[in-house]
């Protein structure tokens, strides 16, 4: 005898439907909302614009210091490695993992990045799902994904197994488009909802524009999220 289990953080309904119609005495189990996340993971959302991000991501990883793994996702190949690249150039030892890598090379990234010899890692999607590492304290959504389940799968790569974790997502005009999704999601964990978010939703909703002022950059001073100021586009200084 032969018993299939399937688990997911996220199970759209389609998905659902796939493995009805594949799998004998279909049973289908649910813990909580399917598709939200724990409450063990602080959410931080980050208004970052994406000449910035570079010196914001520097600034995060140096006052974290050394305690514990931090993951940082981005959207391309090409972005994994320049990234890598930047942060070892600023002496923070990180390696990166994504799909144009040989076998043998993610192996190496995974190895030295579970041995704390490259406590920072960074990945496109490749590393969002199956992915189980101890000590993966912090995940960087340097480029918020464009699907609210890829962001679930990606911050769930910390608080694991009753464990906490942080993550923070770096966001700006771009990623207006999971902004009511995202604001759902934190709304269910309990987390802090940055007022500044709300606007963006409002705006959104109503097909407004909108520019974030104050934006974060290196050596600037880290000010509240909600002390940043958004106006619609359209002129307005």
């Amino acid at each position: 005898d032969r018993q299939t289990l399937m688990f997911s953080a996220t199970f759209p309904r389609d998905i659902q439907m796939l493995a009805r119609d594949l799998m004998k005495d279909y049973v289908f189990l649910s813990v909580g909302r399917v598709g939200s996340t724990s409450e063990n993971i602080t959410q931080k959302i980050e208004y970052v614009e994406d000449h910035d991000k570079r010196s914001v991501l520097l600034d995060i990883l140096t006052a974290q210091g050394h305690d514990g793994l931090t993951l940082v996702f981005v959207e391309t190949k090409r972005m994994a490695d320049m990234l890598s690249d930047f942060l070892y150039s600023n002496n923070i030892a990180a390696t990166s993992i994504h799909g144009d890598r040989t076998q043998r090379e993610r192996e190496t990234a995974l190895q030295t990045f579970r041995s704390g010899r490259t406590p920072v890692l960074v990945a496109t999607a490749v590393a969002a799902r199956g992915l189980d590492i101890p000590n993966v304290t912090h995940v960087v959504n340097y480029d918020l994904p464009s699907d609210i389940d890829d962001y679930v799968h990606r911050i769930g790569r910390t608080g694991r197994a009753g464990n906490v974790g942080i993550s923070t997502a770096f966001f700006n005009r771009g990623n207006r488009n999971i902004v009511r999704d995202l604001i759902e999601l934190l709304r269910e964990a309990n987390q802090e909802i940055p007022a500044w978010l709300e606007t963006v939703a409002q705006e959104s909703s109503f097909g407004g524009g909108f520019r974030g002022r104050g934006g974060r950059g290196r050596g600037s001073t880290r000010r509240s999220a909600s002390t940043r100021d958004f106006r619609t586009g359209g002129g307005g200084g």
